[in-house]
């Protein structure tokens, strides 16, 4: 029998018990080109189960893995395509306002691999990260190597913390979530300080 999942892991039960891996693999591949969906939150409630016995949790690893990679791809494809007017008119769905993209943009320009591997674990970058690529001309190889990168450690963090803490790890998630935001912050202010060089240094320039 399935385990009572806590806290904000609770929603996702009925998709889990459900659908099982189909619902690991579609929440993580629809969240990582940008949809606003549960991905991070199904692939920890899949550890559980899978600490539970429920689920396989090699399998679980390696869906996630496999969506997580071909999602951002798509979005990296969204972003080279569709460039910045597709962002521009469509990234506001996503909170990605264009004052907030090319902030982003000139950040992600300078450091877009580190960028690449740490976004999965930074809500908003994980969705945005793959577009952000796309759109800065950040080389596909390159881009292909950091994100496989980054969802390997995502996915072997997480699902290893759930399937070892079970429904403990909901206390584990809120701790980790804290460094989130800080990380987010400092991330925050190092892309103003990167515009606001750039702005400095083309008015220099003129």
């Amino acid at each position: 029998m399935a385990p009572p999942l806590p806290g904000p892991l609770a929603p996702v039960a009925p998709l889990l018990s459900h659908y099982g891996y189909w619902a690991v693999g579609v929440l993580v591949f629809v969240e990582d080109f940008g949809v606003p969906a549960p991905g991070e939150t199904v692939l920890i409630a899949a550890g559980v189960y899978a600490g539970a016995g429920q689920l396989n949790i090699v399998t679980v690893a390696v869906i996630a893995f496999a969506a997580a990679v071909i999602g951002d791809n798509l979005g990296y494809l969204i972003g080279r395509v569709g460039g910045r007017s597709f962002v521009h008119r469509w990234g506001r769905y996503v909170f990605l306002t264009p004052k907030r993209f090319h902030a982003a943009e000139v950040f992600f320009t300078r450091h877009g691999g580190k960028i690449v591997t740490v976004a999965r674990f930074v809500e908003g970058l994980r969705q945005a990260n793959g577009i952000l690529a796309g759109t800065s001309g950040m080389r596909w190889r390159r881009f292909l190597a950091f994100n496989a990168l980054g969802a390997a450690l995502w996915v072997g963090l997480w699902a290893t913390l759930a399937y070892l803490a079970g429904t403990h790890v909901t206390a584990i998630y809120d701790e980790i979530g804290r460094y989130q935001l800080y990380a987010l912050v400092a991330l925050g202010v190092l892309a103003a300080a990167f515009v606001a060089r750039h702005v400095l240094r083309r008015r220099r320039e003129r």
